[in-house]
């Protein structure tokens, strides 16, 4: 069954379900600055707006647009900016 999840007071919401073979969660994020920390190695995809990620120990960022994806190691943090609300897929495992 689905399972729904919010953070960052409201600002990020996910409804977390099973594919075929792996945990996933489908999710909007409003406009603002978060950091997230991984346990499962994740996928990420953009359906939709844009995010500007710094990886754990990076020096610069990175924007993935509506159809890009990327990935982040388990057990880390990611820096994300969203600029716009913006839709994700998230793969974990």
């Amino acid at each position: 069954m689905f399972k729904t999840n919010e953070y960052f007071d409201g600002k990020v919401k996910s409804i977390a379900f099973q594919t075929s073979t792996l945990p996933a969660t489908v999710g909007v994020m409003a406009v603002g600055d978060y950091v997230f920390n991984t346990g499962d190695k994740e996928k990420m995809t953009v359906v939709s707006g844009a995010m500007t990620i710094i990886f754990a120990g990076a020096s610069e960022s990175q924007t993935f647009n509506a159809g890009e994806s990327f990935d982040v190691e388990a057990n880390s943090t990611f820096d994300v900016n969203i600029k716009e609300e913006t839709a994700y897929l998230c793969l974990y495992g």
